[in-house]
């Protein structure tokens, strides 16, 4: 890459500038790869005690929407850590697996609302119901970019 915009004189400092963001960019990933595997362990932990709470209450249906409602924040770190692989390796993030990831948040959302224990306003409802829309119809048009690159 040209840098025209640099005076000479700065090059040996723009060469251990971009090192050094590199190393840092480096140790940032790594980060984000074990805060993704500790919030593996965690949500794991949570489902397994949601469902423990949930027999001990025998209250299975508040029980199964709260576990479902863990597993799908599990799936999300499970797609964030699939994605964290992929750009280690050499490829780029993808915009669709962070849709993905706020459709299923905004779908977990959905899900445990009617076990909350503050019961949502009609209009909250309605602002999530749309978001979810919005979402899955961002998602449709960025397969559909993608599919209209390729032929």
């Amino acid at each position: 890459m040209a840098q025209n915009h640099f005076p000479r004189e700065f090059n040996a400092i723009n060469r251990y500038t971009i090192r050094a963001m590199l190393w840092l960019n480096g140790f940032a990933h790594i980060t984000i790869g074990l805060a993704l595997a500790v919030s593996v362990a965690m949500f794991t932990w949570l489902f397994f005690l949601d469902v423990r709470i949930a027999f001990a209450a025998n209250n299975l249906v508040h029980g199964f929407l709260n576990a479902l409602g863990t597993l799908m924040l599990l799936w999300s770190i499970s797609a964030l850590i699939s994605a964290e692989i992929r750009y280690l390796m050499g490829a780029k993030l993808e915009v669709e697996t962070f849709i993905e990831v706020a459709m299923v948040l905004v779908l977990r959302k959905l899900i445990i609302m009617p076990v909350q224990e503050v019961t949502p306003d009609p209009m909250e409802v309605v602002l999530w119901v749309g978001a979810g829309l919005m979402l899955g119809l961002t998602f449709v048009l960025v397969r559909w970019g993608q599919k209209q690159q390729t032929d």
